[in-house]
């Protein structure tokens, strides 16, 4: 990976993660359309380096997690504390636990059957519709009544619990995580704004989880193939594009509904789609700008020459003097 590549990916990484779109659909697009294989090392380069945007957002809303400590280390008698504090930092607890154990017991299972391309756009095309259907239901209900608009600090355990549940949703690639517990915490009886801060601080520990995961279970063969040079591009890129996503987001939804991100869910998943029926973009390969006959990797293109390295793909090894045409000749669960 060149670091060009890596920045592109943590740009995508950090403009996405809290955008109810999905962050991991849309990286395995861009690693597919940039001729990047479906392998171990890639699919834990994703996840790490949402370091960056886990530290985007520690920094926005810095406040509310200095509480949720203070208020924790006042439980155990450490501190002056912090009751509204304390509160947050239990239901981020309560609301993380599901997908906790949803993810280990599961990890692997999902990542063999659902990294795919036709997964992701099934979930982006459903995604959008449950925004616009919930963005209507949202207008034609009685916006009086008090259940629908709790702030942040009137929120119990249980409403905690079922966006916890309602998270573990979005294991499935193109759902977004940020889509299913901002609209889990709105249905719930949260006010818009409260379940858009819930859904980004609950990001922050359910990310870390994935991180520290995903870097002990896999992170030396991701080292093996990439450098850590290309970590720090990504991460980097994705703090940056985080920050920026994270303030327009919560600017926009001050002022707009969430109806913008159905239309683009449902016109992605369409624009995909059909590019994956007509052969322009496959589940193996990357982008095809020459027909159905002649493929031209965007590798090749932008980076006239042999590739940086070898590396193993399913125990096929690529002869680093060969130029890279996307066509290794090995098998993959795409």
């Amino acid at each position: 990976m060149s670091w060009w590549e890596a920045i592109i990916i943590g740009l995508v990484e950090g403009f996405t993660e809290y955008l109810p779109v999905s962050s991991t659909g849309h990286i395995l697009l861009v690693q597919r359309a940039l001729g990047i294989p479906e392998s171990e090392a890639a699919n834990a380069y994703a996840v790490c380096i949402q370091t960056g945007a886990i530290l985007a957002v520690l920094g926005i809303y810095w406040q509310q997690v200095r509480n949720a400590v203070v208020g924790t280390l006042g439980v155990f008698g450490i501190g002056s504390g912090d009751a509204n504090g304390a509160k947050l930092s239990l239901n981020l607890i309560v609301a993380f636990i599901p997908a906790a154990v949803v993810g280990l017991l599961f990890d692997d299972l999902i990542e063999e059957k659902l990294f795919r391309l036709w997964t992701i756009v099934a979930a982006w095309f459903v995604g959008g519709i449950a925004i616009l259907f919930a963005s209507y239901w949202l207008r034609s209900a009685d916006s009086n009544r008090p259940s629908r608009s709790l702030p942040l600090e009137q929120m119990s355990w249980k409403i905690a619990l079922g966006i916890g549940l309602i998270q573990c949703l979005a294991m499935w690639p193109g759902t977004s995580r940020s889509l299913v517990t901002i609209c889990g915490g709105v249905l719930l009886g949260m006010s818009l704004s409260a379940a858009v801060e819930f859904s980004f601080l609950l990001g922050v520990i359910t990310l870390l989880a994935a991180t520290v995961y995903k870097a002990g279970s896999a992170g030396p063969v991701m080292l093996a193939e990439y450098s850590f040079a290309t970590m720090i591009y990504g991460s980097l890129a994705a703090w940056v594009a985080a920050f920026v996503a994270v303030k327009w987001m919560v600017a926009y939804l001050k002022r707009n509904g969430m109806e913008l991100f159905g239309y683009y869910r449902v016109g992605l998943a369409v624009v995909v789609g059909t590019c994956l029926i007509l052969g322009v973009l496959s589940e193996q390969h990357s982008l095809d700008f020459t027909g159905p006959n002649t493929r031209m990797n965007t590798r090749s293109v932008l980076i006239d020459g042999p590739v940086d390295k070898p590396f193993q793909h399913f125990g096929d090894k690529v002869n680093p003097s060969a130029p890279f045409s996307g066509e290794s000749g090995a098998s993959s669960r795409f």
